[in-house]
This record gives structure tokens, sequence and C-alpha cells, in this order.
């Protein structure tokens, strides 16, 4: 990895991609400890530790890289693109029409990119009227009474909602940007530097606790341990084979080839865990507006809390769900199998049409399985681990913030050997 970074380099026009690619991710940074107008923000750090038990406050804190909780620019993250990218995915199974503009190649691809741009400037502004709207009413910072926000004039609040619906544009344009005059993976490397900002001050608090040293050791284990299975899992893929057969179009023969369709493990990715903790988050954000005093809001504060065996058992069964659903929804066996047949393709010893689609399902099925009981391991062992060594901090999002971190990292190099790889062959060629 470090061998092909220093290659890129050396080479004129990767090096300009990559230290262009360095400066939108510094500014990143930098809209997320700015604060929006009128916040104060030493008041805001100071509540910070008070609020960073709310699942979902944390959930999307992370995404966010510790924007949220201080109340910057770009607070909301990259969360609202994330949510209107699988809002827009899951609308073409319901919407005709989506479903047209996806087969139409690359207009309807824009199209959809159009459409995936205005669904995330509105849940930008949903998102962010809510989180000054919970801010202002206490339960943002429930344990800390320091006024955070100015004055409550309609005024000061429009202008804080109208400046983070700005920051979650900004950013839209900025992972936009990488993608295009960068070295590519635009909105995931700016989630991996969300992730990476707060990853070190995670892990050195755990070094500052009671047995601070020895958890730290077990913290790190577990941690390089979950590193290696993420690296060996989403690199392996189950490959069907598929053969076309020769074809002739005038005096020319075309087909005859040999290839393969590749299937990964974990071919849903990360969106089941969030799924999971976002639905799980969900009724204590409820309970912390009701009466404390309630017993249904005692009952949600004491077991959908992030240790017990409740929560654990329905984040895990929900991981199941999602993993199998989100998998059947991106990976359609028909569509695949009809592509093959229209094109002269078909899985040795398998018949062409239904029999390739029963096929495909049950292998996409078997697949699944294992990469869902992949994701709850991954998703539940930092969790465990932090609640046999008794630590009050915990990993922030379990073991997700490894797949992110991981995942985007093989990807990169990936870019950039890619990358290296034309350029070698064009010197070559010249």
């Amino acid at each position: 990895m470090l061998s092909a970074f220093t290659q890129a380099f050396r080479t004129p026009d990767l090096r300009a991609k990559l230290l262009f690619t360095l400066g939108i991710m510094a500014l990143f940074r930098l809209g997320s400890i700015l604060p929006a107008p009128g916040v104060n923000l030493a008041n805001a750090k100071q509540c910070i530790a008070a609020a960073e038990d709310q699942n979902l406050l944390s959930l999307v804190n992370v995404f966010s890289g510790g924007a949220l909780l201080q109340l910057s620019v770009f607070a909301l993250g990259i969360m609202p693109y994330i949510t209107a990218s699988i809002i827009i995915q899951l609308l073409k199974v319901v919407i005709p029409r989506f479903e047209e503009l996806h087969k139409e190649g690359q207009a309807g691809t824009a199209k959809l990119t159009e459409y995936t741009r205005y669904l995330t400037i509105g849940l930008g502004l949903l998102q962010s009227s809510t989180i000054v709207a919970t801010a202002r009413s206490g339960a943002l910072f429930p344990t800390c009474n320091k006024p955070v926000l100015p004055d409550g004039s309609v005024i000061n609040l429009l202008l804080i909602i109208i400046t983070m619906t700005a920051g979650t544009g900004l950013i839209m344009w900025l992972g936009e940007l990488i993608t295009e005059r960068g070295i590519g993976n635009g909105m995931s490397l700016l989630i991996f530097t969300s992730i990476v900002a707060q990853f070190p001050s995670n892990m050195f608090s755990i070094a500052g606790g009671n047995n601070g040293a020895a958890n730290f050791a077990i913290i790190v284990a577990v941690v390089l341990l979950a590193t290696l299975a993420v690296v060996y899992i989403e690199q392996a893929q189950r490959r069907i084979p598929v053969q076309y057969a020769k074809r002739m179009i005038g005096r020319r023969q075309y087909g005859g080839s040999t290839t393969y369709i590749p299937v990964k493990i974990n071919t849903a990715g990360v969106i089941p865990v969030i799924f999971a903790s976002s639905i799980l988050a969900m009724p204590q954000l409820v309970a912390g507006f009701g009466n404390q005093t309630s017993k249904w809001v005692q009952w949600i504060m004491t077991h959908l809390h992030q240790t017990h065996p409740i929560y654990l058992t329905a984040y895990g069964v929900l991981i199941l769900f999602f993993a199998f659903f989100y998998t059947a929804i991106t990976f359609d066996a028909e569509e695949i199998a009809d592509n093959m047949k229209r094109y002269g393709g078909f899985i040795p010893g398998i018949r062409a049409g239904e029999p390739t689609v029963r096929y495909l399902s049950y292998v996409i099925n078997r697949i699944t399985t294992a990469g869902s009981i992949y994701l709850v391991v991954l998703a539940l062992i930092p969790t465990l681990a932090v609640i046999w060594l008794d630590l009050a901090q915990h990993l922030p999002f379990g073991g997700t913030t490894i797949l992110i971190m991981v995942g985007v990292g093989l990807q990169t190099v990936k870019e950039v050997n890619s990358q290296l790889q034309q350029r070698h062959y064009e010197g070559f060629l010249s």
C-alpha cells in the first residue's frame, strides 16, 4: 500500500490528484470544527460528554466527525446524502419510473443523481431543524444547563438551520469534486475522514481509565483481529462461471468466451448496521421528549441501552434481516438472468431462463447467510469487549468503524493502483 502511494507521488498528475484530495479533506475537517453562527462552542464542548450516550446522536456524530454535538457548519455530515441515496435506491422497486431511469444507462443515472441531490437538501433542512429544536428543548444535552444556542429569536434559529443545510450541500459538492478531480470515491473518503478523526481520541480515552494499559492492549488486539477479518472477507468473492456461445454476425465471429459473475460475501456492505442502529435509536430519541417518570420511558431507557441483552439481541436480528432485505434489492437475479440470455450467456450445467434465476437466488441466499453472520459478529464483538472490560468509553458505532475504514482504504488503494497501471501502459506503448 505504501509503495503504491510512493509511486503515485512520483507521477505528476497523480500527485496533483492526491494533493487535491488531501486539500478537500482538510477543508472538510475545518468545516466540522467551525461552529454555526451564534453557537457557544465552549459550552457545547463541556456538554458533549453528557450527550454521547444517546445512540442516535452517537450514530450521526460518528459520520459527522464529532461535528454534530458541536453544532458546527458541517454538523449533519454526510448522513443526509447517505439517507437520500438509500431512499432513491429503494424507490427503484416501488416506483416504475425510477426503474426505467435505472435501465436507461448514463442519462437515467444522471437523472437519479439529480433527484438524490434534491432529496439530500430536503433531508438536510429537516434534520437541521430537528437538531436545533432538540438542542433548544434541552434533549440534545439533557444533563447540561449551560446555554449553547443564542437567544430563542426566530431569525437566529433560522440562520443556524440555513447554515447547516448549506453545509450539507457543500459537503455533497466536495465529495463530487474528489470523485471527478481527485482519486475517486469522494463520499466514501469523507466518511473515512470523519471516522478517522475521532478514532484516536476514543482509543486514547480508554488508555486513560482504570487498568488503562491492559484495556488498551486488549482493545487494540480486538481492533487488529477485526481488521484482518474485514480485509480477508471483503476481498473474498464467489465467482459464478458464465459461458457465452459463439455467434456469427456477417463474416465475424463473436462470443465463445468464458467469464464469471463476482459475488461478494458481504453484498450489503455497512447498510444493514446503519439501518439497525437507526431503528433501535428511535425509541430512545422519542423517550427523551417524554415524561421521565413514565413507565414506558423508564423501560426504554433501561432495556434499549447499548449494553443490555435485549438491545444486543434485537441489534443482531435487525442486522440479519436488513442484510437479506438490502441484498434482495441490489442483487436482482431475474435481471441478471435476462441479460445473460439476451447476450447468449449461460451458466454451465444450468438452463437459461427460470432455472438460472433459481440457481442465482440459491447461491446469493447462501452467501448472504455467511455475510450477515459476519456483520453481526463484527458489529457486536467491540461492544461485548467493552462490556467485558467494564469500560465507560465505548468504541463509537461498534465494529462498523473498522469496516468502513478498512473498506474505503482497500478501495482507495485499488483506485491508485489502477491509475498507476494505466500510466505504466501508456509509457510502455509510447
